[in-house]
């Protein structure tokens, strides 16, 4: 199962401010409502909008799925991949050049 994307379900960037989280927010509900809307998947998308809501308007809840995403390497995977890199070899060069 993969992890939803909250700001892809608002069409949002991560630095997204709570008034633009809100208004996205008013204007996909309205859009996906299942009263309003008779594609077969409104409802579904209609709760993802939802729960993207819910988790990126309550601060705690945003910051740990704003925490959780940079561990999966959701934002940046090539500049997350690079810091482990270096890391890792700065690690190693140290461990090597140090006496034994």
């Amino acid at each position: 199962m993969t992890a939803a994307d909250h700001y892809g379900a608002l069409g949002l960037a991560a630095n997204a401010s709570l008034a633009d989280i809100k208004k996205a927010y008013r204007q996909k509900a309205a859009f996906y409502h299942p009263d309003r809307n008779d594609a077969p998947d409104a409802a579904q998308r209609f709760a993802l909008v939802q729960k993207a809501y819910e988790v990126l308007s309550d601060d705690e809840a945003r910051q740990a799925y704003d925490d959780n995403r940079r561990r999966n390497l959701l934002d940046d995977p090539l500049q997350t991949a690079q810091e482990i890199w270096q890391a890792y070899s700065a690690r190693i060069l140290s461990s090597s050049s140090s006496p034994q």
